[in-house]
């Protein structure tokens, strides 16, 4: 006789079988080669992360991009650092051009490389012999050479900062040629020959004669406008400092607050009310490319000296980094991961500079803006079982995401809360997950138990849609792509954009991957 447990009839349109087995050895779908490519560089950050390390992120974006066509990985190579804010993955893809297409690299290279850290991570890359050569080749020469000698002063003054290499070792490495008196004293300064002051820039002039001011015993009022890491072995003065709050990035403020307190510049009476409107000038924030896990950052790193009003502006930025989150038509349901795998740095382990803010602490984050978006929405955390949790709708976003973040560990479960949606028999219109889509617990044949509940929940509620966002760089996902399901990676603005246009129909199957495919490689 039949086993019939084994060959019970199965409810619903036949599902597709998983194609894959996740990085917990549990199935799933693999994702196309162009998407996992997108999902690594707008996640990926070639570091240890808790399902792979930096080796293996490193070689399977080299295979993907060997398998996909040459436009295809250079618009990711924009869209990662243009729109997810990426460093380290769309510099990476340029140099893999500069390999495999210059023709192409010349046309992405300012859009990819536009600044002195990513400048110098190229040729490092390049150089480092990972691509199959030790040297940049004539073309990438050439353009390392033109940014070089296209790039302001203030420009090359922030590229000095950083080594392995330095900016002057990418200058005795490529020998630019400056046609400019200013530039030419600038490339001597800046590799210890000889020079002449007077042919200097004004900003590398003063920062010498502040240097030599100080060395003499003086206390000279201006501060140079030299990058903060150029001054900080300099003995300077409360006052000093004070300005370097001033008039510095937004970036560099929001990062240093803890150095700002104690060298004492919140003890002048004006400068937390400076500090604290730039932090959350609007349109500072635009232009920072702030990503929101970064201002939680330095909200959990401000020390106890830090003043209150300064700390409550950093929610005022995040405010504004969140501007883009959806507000979706209907019934939404929002679900965080708060399994243990989501207790990683959402960068990655990177030494000293890991970051303390965890994939659990974005995932809550997210989740908390989407509910203030959507007023009404149901957040449903998971790990192993969907886990019980009251929150207040008058909260802040950060202390709603705070509460979540609180409840992680235990096992990984992504059809939980369509399990229970369905036991509900509840009417929804979107879902959307936040997770690193390692779902283990269910290892059954066939399709993944995910989808299974997803088809379920979509005999009730056929127009629903199912939204994937994806904060760690993975190659499978537990739910495929198709007309209502989309699965999307990173945690820049650009991700709440896209969840917007296919919650409202707006975009067609590989929705993520077609947003990319949009970018246009017309010279720059």
């Amino acid at each position: 006789m039949v086993n019939t447990q084994l060959f019970q009839t199965l409810k619903g349109a036949l599902l597709p079988a998983a194609t894959a087995t996740n990085a917990a050895g549990a199935p799933a779908y693999a994702l196309s080669p162009r998407h996992q490519l997108a999902q690594l560089a707008a996640t990926g950050c070639l570091s240890q992360t808790f399902y792979a390390d930096a080796e293996s992120q490193l070689d399977t974006v080299l295979a993907l991009a060997q398998q996909v066509e040459p436009a295809f990985v250079a618009k990711t190579a924009i869209y990662a650092r243009q729109a997810a804010h990426m460093k380290d993955m769309p510099v990476l893809l340029a140099a893999v051009l500069a390999v495999r297409d210059v023709g192409l690299l010349a046309q992405v290279f300012g859009r990819v490389v536009d600044n002195g850290k990513t400048l110098r991570g190229f040729v490092q890359m390049l150089r480092s012999g990972q691509l199959g050569r030790k040297s940049l080749g004539t073309r990438p020469k050439k353009l390392v050479q033109q940014w070089l000698l296209q790039a302001s002063e203030q420009q090359l003054l922030n590229a000095a900062v950083g080594t392995t290499p330095s900016l002057a070792d990418v200058v005795k490495m490529v020998h630019p040629k400056p046609t400019e008196a200013w530039r030419a004293a600038w490339f001597a300064w800046l590799i210890g020959r000889p020079y002449d002051d007077a042919a200097l820039p004004p900003l590398t002039l003063s920062f010498e004669r502040f240097k030599r001011a100080l060395a003499e015993g003086q206390s000279p009022h201006e501060v140079p406008a030299v990058p903060f890491q150029l001054l900080t072995a300099l003995p300077l003065t409360t006052e000093h400092w004070a300005q370097i709050a001033r008039d510095g990035s937004w970036q560099m403020v929001r990062q240093n607050l803890n150095t700002f307190a104690r060298q004492g510049v919140f003890g002048l009476k004006p400068m937390p009310h400076v500090v604290a409107n730039k932090l959350r000038d609007p349109e500072a924030v635009r232009r920072a490319r702030v990503l929101p896990f970064q201002l939680l950052s330095a909200y959990k790193a401000a020390g106890a000296d830090v003043p209150a009003e300064v700390r409550e502006s950093l929610q005022d930025a995040l405010d504004v980094a969140l501007a883009n989150v959806p507000a979706f038509d209907g019934r939404v349901v929002v679900c965080p991961d708060v399994s243990g795998s989501m207790s990683s740095p959402v960068t990655g382990q990177r030494g000293s500079a890991t970051s303390t803010v965890r994939c659990i602490d974005v995932a809550a984050l997210v989740a908390a803006a989407i509910c203030a978006k959507n007023r009404g929405a149901r957040v449903l955390p998971f790990e192993r079982d969907v886990v019980a949790v009251k929150l207040n709708p008058r909260d802040s976003v950060l202390t709603q995401a705070q509460a979540l973040a609180a409840i992680g560990g235990g096992a990984t479960n992504c059809s939980a809360p369509l399990a229970m949606l369905n036991r509900e028999k509840a009417e929804v219109d979107v879902v959307v997950f936040v997770s690193d889509n390692e779902s283990w617990i269910n290892t059954r044949r066939g399709a993944t138990q995910t989808l299974i509940e997803w088809d379920r929940l979509k005999q009730r509620n056929p127009h629903a849609k199912l939204i994937c966002l994806d904060l760690q760089p993975n190659t499978t996902t537990q739910a495929p792509d198709r007309a209502d399901v989309m699965n999307v990676g990173g945690f820049s603005d650009a991700v709440f954009t896209t969840m917007a246009r296919f919650a409202a129909g707006q975009t067609s199957a590989e929705h993520w991957v077609n947003e990319i495919d949009k970018i246009t490689l017309a010279p720059q």
